[in-house]
């Protein structure tokens, strides 16, 4: 099993002054540290689990491409990007762009988007949930067509594009790995099936039973189901001096028997670093066999 960071919080306790610096040392830390995967919520405001939207929040792509620069090896991506926030065509430049400048780390992480609140605040088009299905389904075609390198044009129910060119390609080839997030049995996992190359289910008394669900809709699309990463969001806690490290590592080996291969999310007191420095240690070896 392997180990990704989530970064959902962005209130420091040495404020807006020392953000990019702090941000840093905590990915650096990860980094180094044999982590996976670095990423970031795309969102602009901070959601309610965490705390009140007046709470800092950065946006998620300028914040990657400033994570490139600062490591050297950890994937990076956001968990994830919601469909309807930016247009497909853009949004495919975006992780190109991010891909190229990271050395082929980037990855696009996806869903249909759902915080209805921070998308009407700043006047971003929210539309009802089956259309944002749609466009997530469309949007996944349209970054699949370009990273192909196909620039005939694309005309779909809600986007269409003259010229799709997308120059420079990605590094990553055929192109970069696409997370989509989300649990839905009919619509989310099927699209993970049929589009996706990781899938990322939050942590319940159902998730045998979604994984058996995407098996499905694997079999019904002619998808071979192992080819797929199975990842579970995981709030990491090991204690301020890693005495909960073992509890972990026996939580993550109940995800792994599941058959998940990527644990990845939060780290509580991570701006504290020696979290992050304890999960390196005592979590990350421990656990890469499972």
């Amino acid at each position: 099993m392997k180990i990704g960071l989530q970064i959902p919080d962005f209130t420091t306790p040495d404020g807006p002054p020392r953000l990019g610096a702090d941000l840093a040392t905590v990915a650096r830390t990860a980094d180094e540290g044999g982590f996976e995967f670095i990423a970031v919520m795309d969102h602009f405001f901070q959601i309610g689990p965490v705390g009140p939207p007046e709470r800092e929040m950065l946006e998620a792509y300028t914040t990657l491409g400033y994570l490139a620069a600062c490591t050297a090896r950890a994937k990076l991506l956001t968990l994830v990007t919601g469909a309807v926030y930016r247009y497909p065509g853009v949004l495919a430049k975006i992780i190109t762009t991010l891909d190229v400048l990271s050395g082929g780390r980037g990855w696009l992480g996806i869903g249909a988007a759902w915080n209805e609140e921070e998308s009407r605040a700043l006047g971003i088009p929210f539309p009802p949930v089956a259309e944002r299905f749609e466009r997530l389904e469309e949007t996944l075609q349209i970054c699949l067509q370009m990273w192909s390198g196909d620039e005939s044009p694309y005309r779909g129910q809600h986007y269409q594009l003259d010229r799709p060119l997308n120059s420079p390609q990605s590094l990553t080839r055929p192109h970069p790995p696409i997370m989509i997030g989300g649990g839905g049995e009919k619509k989310t996992l099927r699209f993970v099936a049929k589009y996706a190359d990781a899938c990322n289910l939050f942590p319940g008394p159902d998730l045998a039973r979604k994984l058996e669900v995407l098996r499905a809709h694997c079999d019904a699309e002619g998808r071979d189901y192992d080819q797929i990463t199975k990842t579970c969001y995981f709030r990491f806690d090991v204690g301020e001096k890693g005495e909960r490290a073992g509890e972990t590592v026996d939580q993550l080996g109940r995800l792994a028997e599941l058959g998940f291969e990527v644990a990845i999310g939060a780290v509580a007191g991570v701006w504290k670093v020696t979290p992050l420095e304890v999960i390196a240690s005592d979590v990350i070896p421990a656990v890469a066999s499972l």
